[in-house]
């Protein structure tokens, strides 16, 4: 499934949010969807970078970040194990709803542990941009296309890859350089003759779309994955276990891109990181609402 080992779960007694987490404000709670943050976002958005280092995120005081207490995720590993044994489906929503809500305090801490995603969505909408605004192609830049021309699909993906997300020895990293890979194939996979380096937007909002969705799906797995795959009956079922929450986890997130769409909110140039983080948000609040 290309995902990232599992680890034995975070620990107690430290930040749910990593301090190499980029701190990205959070837009405001929304029921409609209406609200993904002002227009000073705009800027922000435009300026945003792929981070080269753990700590060169943020420079800004960080907002307080609640600290995990002992055993949070005991709820959502009990429910996605019997999800694991029996494929009951009401197990595995009750689970995402207490890893939500009991093991990151809700859903704005959740989103908040994202935000790399949602800032990694920004360079990856623009390295498949083409015209002069794409920072990436510039001469001698990582996708000049005189460096890139005549490359397999796979040697433009595994450019991309580099550019927008150099390795920074973080596993959140190692999962988006996953997850921004497998977007392009599922890209390619629907538009065999896309040109990667100059996609159209419809393409575009669905790498986008794609990437949000496995980012999110890497880190529950990397939470939880080890309870699915320890309580099942054996490998296989485990593996189609986690495809169903990934399968999931992307039909949840497709609806919340489109929900904002709907809402007059659209992955346009300046605006990627603040629509991805409300649609991150608006997930995890659909995961919550499971939560018992």
């Amino acid at each position: 499934m290309g995902t990232s080992q599992s680890s034995n779960g975070s620990p107690s007694g430290v930040p749910m949010v990593p301090p190499w987490v980029p701190d990205i404000p959070l837009p405001p709670a929304s029921a409609d969807g209406t609200d993904v943050g002002s227009e000073s976002d705009v800027e922000t958005d435009a300026a945003v970078q792929p981070s080269t280092s753990p700590s060169d995120s943020s420079t800004a005081p960080r907002q307080p970040v609640p600290i995990a207490p002992a055993r949070r995720f005991s709820g959502a590993n009990r429910n996605l194990g019997e999800f694991a044994k029996r494929g009951d489906q009401g197990c595995m929503r009750r689970g995402l709803g207490q890893y939500v809500k009991k093991g990151y305090g809700g859903s704005g801490t959740a989103t908040r542990r994202m935000g790399g995603t949602a800032q990694t969505a920004q360079a990856l909408y623009s390295a498949l941009s083409g015209g002069s605004t794409n920072p990436f192609t510039s001469p001698g830049g990582a996708l000049d296309p005189s460096l890139t021309a005549g490359r397999s699909a796979d040697e433009v993906m595994d450019a991309v890859v580099e550019a927008v997300c150099p390795v920074n020895g973080t596993q959140d990293v190692e999962a988006s350089r996953t997850s921004i890979k497998d977007a392009l194939a599922d890209v390619l996979n629907q538009y065999p003759d896309a040109d990667l380096l100059n996609l159209q937007q419809v393409q575009r909002e669905l790498a986008i779309e794609r990437f949000v969705s496995a980012d999110v799906f890497r880190r529950i797995d990397l939470d939880l994955g080890k309870s699915i795959r320890d309580k099942a009956p054996n490998a296989a079922t485990g593996l189609g276990r986690l495809k169903e929450v990934r399968e999931y986890v992307r039909e949840t997130v497709a609806a919340s891109f489109r929900k904002l769409r709907e809402a007059g909110q659209r992955l346009v140039a300046g605006r990627i990181t603040a629509v991805a983080q409300s649609a991150i948000r608006e997930a995890f609040q659909v995961f919550e609402g499971y939560a018992e």
